[in-house]
């Protein structure tokens, strides 16, 4: 049985949070890719208040056996003291996509 591909979702402040954090990422073969999709717009309740700000959304493309590893790394780069960072498994993909992320991030495939 394949290893379990995962998206990951995670909010950031700025172009430049996003670009440093994915460029990471992917270098270190934790993410295969990372889009950045700009104006998301994020309400929320932060120590006690409702709050609502501008972010970016990197959606990861990685595998279950780096995750721990990755989600170490986005806590330790990232701005936020306590960022989103939500996995949602892939259950179905293009055969050949899904074999890059395995080969990107260090998987047998």
């Amino acid at each position: 049985m394949r290893e379990q591909r995962l998206i990951v979702l995670c909010t950031v402040p700025d172009q430049a949070a996003g670009q440093a954090l994915a460029r990471a990422l992917v270098a270190e073969g934790l993410a295969a890719c990372v889009n950045l999709l700009p104006r998301v717009t994020s309400v929320y309740r932060w120590q006690g208040q409702v709050e609502t700000d501008s972010e970016l959304l990197m959606i990861i493309k990685t595998r279950q056996g780096v995750y721990q590893r990755l989600e170490q790394r986005l806590v330790a780069l990232h701005p936020y003291e306590l960022p989103e960072v939500i996995a949602v498994p892939i259950t179905e993909g293009l055969a050949g996509y899904l074999s890059w992320v395995d080969e990107m991030t260090g998987g047998a495939g």
